[in-house]
This record gives C-alpha cells, sequence and structure tokens, in this order.
C-alpha cells in the first residue's frame, strides 16, 4: 500500500505541477492544426469543382453536396478551433470527417493501422484526425473562448 500511495501522491503532484503544459499544449495544437483546417476548407472552396470531381471519383454520394459541407466544415471549424469556442463539438464533427477522409481517400491505411502503423501516420488525414481527437478527449485548455464562457457569471 506504501508503493501504491507514493505513486499515487507523486502523480497528483506532477499533475498539478505540468497542468500549464497541458494548456500550453491545446494552445499550440488549436491554433496551428485550426489554421491548417480553416485554409484546407478554404483550399476546398476556392476550388470546388475540383473537389467534387475528387469526391464523384472516390464514390462518395452526394459529391457537390459532400463537398460544400466538407470545405464549410473545415473552414468554420478551424476558425472555431483557433478561438477554442465550441472545441469538442467542433472536435467531434471535425473527427468525423477524418475518418471518413481516410475511410474514402486512404482505407488501405485506416484498415491496416495495426498490421502497418506507418502507412496510417503518413496519410494525409493524420495529424487531423489526431489533432480532432485530442481536442475532443481534452476539450480547448485554459486559454480558449470555451473556458471564458465558462467562468463568466450566470444570471
Amino acid at each position: 500500500m506504501k508503493v501504491a500511495r507514493l505513486v499515487s501522491g507523486l502523480d497528483a503532484r506532477m499533475a498539478k505541477v505540468l497542468a500549464p503544459l497541458a494548456d500550453l499544449l491545446l494552445l499550440v495544437l488549436r491554433l496551428t492544426w485550426g489554421w491548417q483546417f480553416f485554409l484546407t476548407g478554404l483550399g476546398k472552396l476556392r476550388n470546388i469543382e475540383r473537389v467534387i470531381t475528387f469526391f464523384t471519383s472516390l464514390g462518395i454520394p452526394a459529391p457537390a453536396v459532400s463537398a460544400y459541407f466538407v470545405g464549410t466544415l473545415e473552414l468554420a471549424g478551424g476558425l472555431l478551433l483557433l478561438f477554442g469556442l465550441f472545441a469538442r463539438p467542433v472536435a467531434l464533427l471535425l473527427t468525423g470527417n477524418m475518418l471518413v477522409a481516410y475511410f474514402a481517400g486512404d482505407r488501405e491505411a485506416l484498415f491496416g493501422v495495426f498490421s502497418n502503423l506507418e502507412a496510417f501516420q503518413k496519410a494525409d488525414p493524420f495529424m487531423f484526425l489526431l489533432v480532432s481527437v485530442i481536442v475532443l478527449a481534452f476539450g480547448a485548455g485554459a486559454v480558449s473562448l470555451d473556458r471564458l464562457f465558462q467562468k463568466a457569471p450566470k444570471g
């Protein structure tokens, strides 16, 4: 029992000391990848005909509607991530979006995640998916509009 208490106490102290690092990491991830989502969404919307053609070649149902939806989701979702506003709901949508991107465009990498991790990690959606899942799991962090609104007086 002494070892368990020692481990538990050490973990609790480290968590308290390192908590600001977690918030900094979430901020950096949100700013970096929120901007990347914004840019990819903007690129899709600016080149919508190419995206529709690509989605058609992948066999995505309603490719025009899907292209506009994905472009708008990535653009708006990226902005919301940048500001840390509605971060978890946005991250849920972006996670789904990236899973569909894997399924439609990198199916072999997705289904081979355990047999060929390198292919999964090298696929285009990987970092977008990873950041989306991290924000989904941990939220926006301390430096975010979500946190600001949580602290706002209720009334």
